[in-house]
């Protein structure tokens, strides 16, 4: 059973202006889709300034304050209530969609077993991408990471910086939960996983597709490709992990994490290592050591999370 989607909201949530030139490329590159989205939706976070600027800019679309909490979940429920569109897709304001994003995104709903739909999310390295940093945590720069399928099929959660919900989706289960997400740039993460576990549990037999073809490419400035960031943002996941996993159970909020832990990341490791004794790739010993210690961070921040909500 089929059912044609013809109407699609796109909103991107803001809170600086430091951010200003991404966030007219990411405007930019919505309003050149090849199939037009029905409302383009700018959420600014809690900063009258900007918002002043955006509405003086960009006057043909719509421009609204957080009226929620300050954070990007906050942002993200006042973009989804600003719409009474039928499918609502979420773009960073640090991100460009590919001309064809909503026209390869839709067809995914024409199968009502679907409850959203997301996309691959490609790295733009503003100073060039580290040699030590390992692909498998592309995550900790909000970008797909090696690990994901290649191939379009159902996953637990979306990237949030690439993905879409039908609106019953939000009618049933709510929304996004605030207290989890990122607020400004503390690097925290994980709302868009909780709200796809708490819509499968009501909806069981439907499911999520990650499709690669539909494509965004995702800004990192040079400051998130240091070691710094990457022990930061590793330690952050795990605090946000226990918060997912206090919420919906370790069984579901921790499925997927356990998988990569087990599968994917050993068998990177074991590759790097091949490749330093069999290629003299020095730097595969940087990428084996990251992932090791992008484990231990993780695991570090989400134990710590537990003992905090205990």
């Amino acid at each position: 059973m089929s059912k044609e989607v013809t109407d699609i909201a796109v909103v991107i949530c803001t809170y600086s202006e430091g951010r200003w030139n991404d966030l007219v490329q990411a405007v930019g590159s919505v309003l050149r889709q090849t199939r037009p989205a029905r409302d383009l939706v700018v959420v600014v976070d809690h900063n009258p300034g900007l918002l002043s600027r955006v509405r003086h800019e960009f006057p043909g679309l719509t421009a609204v304050e957080n009226w929620q909490s300050p954070g990007l979940s906050g942002a993200r429920n006042t973009g989804l209530a600003s719409t009474n569109a039928s499918v609502i897709a979420f773009l960073d304001d640090d991100a460009s969609a590919a001309p064809d994003w909503l026209e390869r995104l839709e067809p995914g709903y024409q199968d009502t077993r679907v409850l959203g739909v997301g996309g691959f999310v490609a790295p733009v390295w503003q100073a060039g991408r580290p040699a030590w940093f390992p692909q498998e945590f592309d995550w900790v720069v909000g970008c797909s990471y090696r690990g994901l399928p290649e191939s379009a099929g159902e996953v637990r959660n979306m990237l949030g910086c690439n993905m879409s919900f039908r609106r019953e989706v939000f009618e049933v289960v709510g929304g996004f939960q605030s207290g989890i997400g990122r607020i400004g740039t503390y690097p925290a993460g994980c709302e868009e996983t909780e709200l796809c576990i708490r819509a499968r549990r009501a909806w069981p037999e439907r499911f999520f597709l990650y499709d690669p073809q539909v494509r965004v490419s995702h800004q990192v400035p040079a400051g998130r490709g240091t070691w710094r960031y990457y022990r930061t943002r590793c330690y952050a996941e795990g605090l946000s992990k226990a918060l997912v996993a206090q919420s919906v159970g370790s069984t579901d909020g921790l499925a997927s994490e356990r998988r990569h832990a087990l599968r994917t990341l050993p068998a990177a490791v074991a590759k790097d290592l091949a490749g330093v004794a069999l290629h003299g790739d020095v730097w595969g010993l940087g990428r084996a050591g990251a992932i090791v210690a992008g484990l231990g961070f993780a695991t570090a921040g989400l134990l710590s999370g537990r003992w905090r909500l205990a």
